[in-house]
């Protein structure tokens, strides 16, 4: 929870997870779960907090050009700018997506199911890497795997970004 309400703390939570999943198997969905609910409620968090007061934080930190850009991106992506970092076991700027969203007036029900539908499998899904491939799972499947775990992650992202605009187009 603490690294997604904004203390900065890059792939411990996914190291964590594997480490418990390779140590004992038997708790490596529970695991997952309790990553999701800490994680998802972090990003709440963060997200609440930046609905608040963040865009005056936002305009005072953050220079004019990049905001820019943010806010670019959101009009044009929409909440798949938030899915493929919240998705992706590569450290990517999830806060600041995060921060924007709440800054940018993006509705909390569909904020919550972006982050869900990018949790959950990133979780689970080490999570049984880990409690198959047990402590080597980095090595042996993340690292040989890179180009497939890069694909998948393509792939969700537009599937996502889809299903987002046909929901936007359908109201």
């Amino acid at each position: 929870m603490l690294d997604s309400a904004g203390l900065p703390l890059p792939a411990t939570v996914d190291a964590l997870l594997i480490a418990v999943a390779a140590s004992e198997p038997a708790l490596a969905f529970l695991s997952a779960g309790l990553a999701v609910a800490g994680s998802t409620a972090g990003c709440m968090v963060l997200y609440f907090v930046a609905r608040k007061g963040g865009e005056l934080y936002w305009r005072r930190h953050v220079p004019q050009r990049r905001a820019q850009t943010f806010l670019d991106w959101f009009r044009r992506y929409g909440l798949a700018t938030v899915f493929v970092p919240a998705f992706s076991p590569i450290p990517l700027p999830t806060k600041a997506f995060i921060i924007a969203a709440g800054v940018f007036g993006v509705g909390a029900v569909p904020f919550l199911l972006v982050i869900l539908a990018a949790r959950i499998p990133r979780y689970f899904g080490l999570a049984w890497l880990g409690a198959q491939f047990g402590e080597s799972t980095v090595q042996v499947w993340l690292l040989q795997h890179a180009w497939h775990a890069a694909a998948a992650m393509a792939l969700a992202a537009a599937l996502v970004a889809l299903a987002l605009r046909r929901l936007r187009g359908s109201r």
